[in-house]
């Protein structure tokens, strides 16, 4: 596995996951490259298999269908609502976020965090009967977006401030909670993904490399816990970390947030993709001390998940990040440990019918109504548990 990833810089490649025990790695290899990483993995014994040839009639089709959910959607409603038949682009989302705000005055407040690196604005919702001035209702913060090329992450936060807002089903979600809904964690990255590279993952941070050869800071890497112990200093690897914690304004407004609420967050899910998983830290392999009832709560969330759930996908895992996937560090969702969230969380979303090729980032417009709806039904259990249980911790 290490000898793997040390071919991520030499050779380009994009490691979109990584190898780890029980686990194959999949990776983009550019076009001018693949002959001379078939032969450095061959000489070192690791069998491989080529997925796809040629990415870009993926890329093309995925157009082709967003498209196309576009035109029908535009048709449809004038095109100034945001709907779950495709993905949004930054633009349309924040057009949104302000209209609920307008709307809704009495329940939602459109707060404006900061500054983006390339000075986007970056924008969450607080959703609140008291205008979060009740201090006993405990807060949930939902992130998506915070690696800009997990579009599927979309629709799930989005989907939660419809059913928060607009088409109330579960009063109680709002009575006795307090929400916070952070849609685009990474504006200048995501806006990269729509207009040139639509795999990019990290922010869009210059000046680490001479003429910038190298841009980019992986977010989920910058935070103030275990920072650099898995991870890399290397400006053109896809995790790296940056110069120091919170080198980035899009992580200190992240923190920010957490730091806010922190004697009221009682759960914090951070959305990614992809693997149909729920994982809890720590990113180093040990276990927080309340880490069986971390995964109680998990097990009942991936449940019911797992029951409104598309066929053809597996069902949801539950573990420890280093145990399932592999050891991270810097990661938000272990920083919001370290703040004293009890239960702090990564969603690994689902790939549609659970594609296993090189296609995992690309988004089906017919997976996003799916995408949204299930994931919401795990929200809303890890809210509920979290709610009844308030004292216990």
């Amino acid at each position: 596995m290490d000898y793997l990833n040390s071919l991520e810089v030499p050779l380009q490649l994009d490691i979109w996951t990584f190898a780890a025990p029980g686990g194959k790695a999949a990776i983009l290899v550019p076009e001018k490259n693949v002959e001379r990483f078939q032969d450095q993995l061959s000489s070192y014994g690791i069998p491989f298999r080529i997925d796809v040839e040629n990415i870009r009639p993926l890329l093309e089709e995925e157009d082709r269908l967003m498209n196309e959910a576009k035109v029908r959607g535009s048709k449809r409603n004038g095109g100034s609502k945001i709907g779950f038949d495709r993905i949004y682009n930054l633009t349309e989302v924040y057009g949104y976020l302000e209209d609920i705000a307008n709307n809704y005055p009495d329940l939602v407040t459109l707060v404006n965090a900061g500054h983006s690196f390339e000075g986007r604005d970056v924008k969450y919702l607080k959703i609140s009967t008291t205008n979060f001035e009740d201090k006993k209702k405990p807060v949930v913060v939902v992130q998506s977006l915070l690696h800009a090329r997990e579009w599927v992450t979309l629709p799930p936060s989005l989907y939660a401030i419809e059913k928060l807002v607009v088409n109330v089903t579960d009063k109680d979600l709002i009575d006795k909670i307090d929400w916070i809904i952070f849609p685009i964690a990474n504006p200048d990255g995501y806006e990269f993904t729509h207009t040139e590279v639509r795999f990019w993952r990290k922010n869009r941070a210059t000046g680490y490399t001479p003429g910038d050869v190298c841009v980019g800071v992986d977010l989920n890497r910058n935070f103030d816990i275990f920072w650099g112990y898995h991870s890399t200093d290397n400006v053109c690897a896809e995790t790296f970390h940056g110069s120091g914690p919170f080198s980035e304004p899009e992580a200190r407004i992240v923190a920010g947030i957490l730091h806010k609420y922190t004697s009221r967050i009682e759960l914090f899910i951070d959305l990614h993709s992809t693997g149909s998983m729920i994982i809890y830290g720590w990113g180093t392999g040990d276990l927080p001390p309340n880490a069986l009832r971390m995964h109680a709560a998990a097990i009942q969330m991936t449940a019911a998940i797992d029951a409104v759930k598309a066929p053809w996908n597996p069902n949801y895992t539950v573990g420890n990040v280093a145990l399932i996937m592999y050891k991270a560090s810097g990661i938000t969702m272990d920083y919001g440990k370290k703040l004293g969230i009890p239960y702090s969380y990564i969603y690994e979303l689902p790939r549609h019918r659970n594609s296993v090729g090189l296609d995992r980032f690309l988004v089906d417009p017919a997976f996003v109504y799916q995408a949204a709806i299930e994931t919401w039904e795990g929200i809303k259990e890890g809210a509920r548990y979290v709610r009844d249980r308030l004292n216990e911790y």
